[in-house]
């Protein structure tokens, strides 16, 4: 019997159970561990909610140069050769081109950056990469335009080419830098008719040229500057690895029949090759394809060959999702298409716009095509 009161239990007469305090212990531990939580979460989303320094490169939209494209809102011919005999094609031709997700002020968050690593579909790239400082958009959109005007005409003549005409392939000169090897040597204007008594008729054949004379010694030119023939001599300088002349040049043609590319809202030169085929399958009888769906990218110069290009991952799965056969890569594009390859996609290396026909007509036939170059480690 106690002399105070009822009998209690010491501890809780004054201060409560121990298992109490531990809950009331372990209660407030839970309430900071929420705490930090949110805030983490918190930050993390604010974090990810911050644009960051990339932009993001992804598959965009596929043409069928054999097709149509809308212009103004009308379906018309990509490739319209209006005065000559063309023939029926069938199957598909796809160039492929990139969307770029974001540009600067307005690139992605760390969010969608963090996800685009890990999509096999997508790139991430630093802004300046593909949007220079310095260069405005309208300047931007401008060089995209005529780099596409470039690669169509290129690819006009490359395929005409393959076909046999003959016609003017002028490399013209279009301005001579100062203090530079051509200074008071060449001007604006002319046009270069051979390096060393090999002709040239495109700009590939002058840098292959320049660049298997060297730089000791004085090449020599011949330029047709108006109505006179010319011969010039030129040390050709060292920049950055390559012989040159220290003059920019364009090529000018003069084609003997008409033919007209029309592809709205779509820059860069990447798309020559496939233009190129596009024309040879409308100009020769049967169809090209036999009826596949090829995909294909690379540049393209008058004499057929074929260069590397940019966003190659992101084409090849472009084609892959689009159902393409058989994909037509080029050769100095091979050290990222390995090991990059989507699975059921059949991919072929080329360096020339013949090589890229005859992988065509083969795969048409069914024929073997294991003798074609394909991208290896």
């Amino acid at each position: 019997m106690s002399l105070f009161g009822p009998e209690t239990d010491g501890a809780s007469a004054g201060f409560g159970t121990t298992d109490s305090v531990s809950e009331r212990r372990r209660s407030r531990r839970e309430r900071i561990g929420w705490i930090a939580v949110a805030v983490a979460v918190a930050i993390a989303l604010v974090f990810a909610l911050l644009p960051s320094p990339y932009v993001i490169q992804q598959p965009g939209p596929i043409y069928d140069t054999l097709g149509t494209s809308e212009i103004e809102g009308e379906d018309v011919p990509l490739i319209d050769i209006p005065d000559e005999e063309t023939f029926a094609t069938d199957g598909s031709l796809d160039l492929l081109t990139v969307a770029a997700v974001g540009r600067p002020g307005r690139t992605p968050g760390w969010l969608d950056v963090a996800a685009a690593w890990f999509d096999p579909r997508r790139a991430v790239v630093p802004v300046e990469t593909l949007f220079p400082p310095g260069l405005s958009e309208d300047d931007r959109n401008a060089q995209n335009e005529a780099q596409m005007v470039d690669s169509q005409q290129d690819a006009i003549a490359a395929a005409l080419v393959e076909l046999g005409y003959d016609f003017p392939r002028d490399v013209t000169v279009v301005g001579v830098g100062e203090g530079t090897p051509a200074e008071g040597v060449l001007e604006p204007d002319d046009v270069i008719l051979s390096v060393d008594g090999e002709p040239v008729h495109s700009v590939d054949e002058l840098r292959s040229a320049l660049r298997e004379h060297g730089t000791e010694t004085p090449a020599q030119l011949e330029v047709r500057r108006g109505d006179e023939t010319l011969t010039v001599e030129v040390t050709p300088e060292a920049v950055d690895g390559q012989a040159v002349l220290g003059v920019g040049v364009r090529m000018e043609y003069e084609f003997p029949i008409d033919v007209e590319i029309r592809l709205d809202d779509v820059g860069g030169p990447s798309a020559g090759m496939m233009f190129a085929l596009g024309i040879v399958d409308k100009l020769t009888p049967g169809a090209m394809t036999g009826g596949d769906q090829v995909a294909g990218t690379g540049t393209i110069d008058s004499d057929g060959a074929v260069g590397g290009i940019g966003g190659i991952r992101q084409k090849l799965w472009a084609a892959h999702d689009d159902g393409a056969d058989l994909f037509l890569a080029p050769q100095a594009n091979c050290d990222e298409v390995v090991g990059n390859v989507p699975e059921g996609l059949d991919v072929f290396a080329v360096t020339t716009l013949d090589e890229a026909r005859t992988i065509v007509e083969a795969a048409a036939e069914d024929g073997d095509l294991a003798s074609f170059a394909r991208c290896e480690a």
